[in-house]
């Protein structure tokens, strides 16, 4: 089985992947916490590539100011990731620790971004679990609703000790690219011959819907010498970062409206002319909107208003 999955990913893996072709501690870790929550093409393309050039090591991410950061980091959404980041390189300027356990005691690194840390760039013995790895295993053992530990034994028992990095990254394009939620291409898998769960693989990926929550936000738009006024935020999420007033709307002073996404809510958000700035404004060119520190949904506003 070993043997069939790396020849499988010999042949097709993504092996093109910026962070998979460098053994460089600092830039696998950027690429797991920027993955955890953003589409792998963006990551690759666009945000990766950038941040790096700004912060090229742990030493310049720690040495930088937190607004410099989140700035970089504008766009990728979920700010909490930028911020532990950078306490991250606050605590470990030189190197990251190569113990899984200490790993742990970072800032923002969880159970499965140390593994990934120790499994990919240090190519230690470790279970990976992420969600494409989970999918395999489950349909793989035929585990209906396992727990953590449950999949952690399971994916333990069929780990090759001898290349694990490669077998982790293995599943894991095994998961993305066959194995995938719905509709997997059983009949292209190198697993498929044991794989106890492909007569009703569906089976195995069932998960609640989401109940999604509709809330309207209400913002103020002040314009003056072609910049307009943006205010910093307060709360723990987008601390730091700039935002567009909040206003009570005033239908004649209505200027447009747009549709925006977020974890758990499906926003309407309603843009109003404002006759005044407001309290303690931040002012904002146009053209200054990339590199300001934005939340993808005030970048979105501002496109509306250029």
């Amino acid at each position: 089985m070993q043997k069939r999955l790396l020849k499988w990913y010999e042949k097709y893996g993504r092996h093109a992947l910026p962070w998979r072709k460098t053994t460089n501690i600092y830039h696998i870790y950027l690429s797991e916490i920027m993955l955890q929550q953003t589409q792998v093409n963006r990551v690759r393309d666009e945000y990766y590539p950038q941040f790096l050039a700004k912060f090229p090591t742990l030493k310049a991410l720690a040495e930088a100011k937190e607004e410099e950061v989140i700035a970089a980091w504008s766009g990728l959404g979920y700010y909490s990731r930028a911020r532990n980041l950078h306490k991250t390189a606050k605590l470990c300027q030189d190197a990251l620790p190569k113990s899984y356990e200490e790993l742990l005691k970072l800032p923002g690194i969880g159970s499965y971004t140390a593994s990934a840390i120790c499994a990919f760039g240090y190519h230690q013995n470790i279970v990976v679990l992420d969600t494409n790895i989970k999918r395999v295993i489950k349909r793989y053992c035929a585990l209906l609703n396992p727990n953590e530990k449950t999949l952690n034994q399971a994916a333990e028992k069929i780990l090759n000790d001898k290349e694990p990095r490669a077998h982790n990254l293995a599943l894991m394009d095994l998961g993305s690219m066959l194995c995938t939620p719905k509709n997997p291409q059983c009949s292209l898998c190198p697993l498929a011959s044991e794989c106890q769960g492909k007569e009703e693989p569906e089976l195995y990926t069932q998960t609640k819907k989401t109940a999604y929550e509709a809330m309207d936000l209400f913002f103020g738009v002040y314009i003056k010498d072609e910049k307009i006024a943006l205010v910093k935020t307060e709360g723990s999420m987008y601390k730091g970062m700039l935002a567009l007033p909040e206003v009570d709307p005033l239908e004649e002073n209505y200027i447009t409206s747009f549709k925006h996404a977020y974890t758990k809510y499906r926003l309407t958000v309603k843009l109003y002319r404002i006759d005044e700035a407001p309290k303690e404004p931040q002012w904002i060119a146009f053209d200054e909107i990339e590199s300001a520190p934005l939340s993808s949904l005030v970048k979105k506003a501002l496109a509306k208003l250029v």
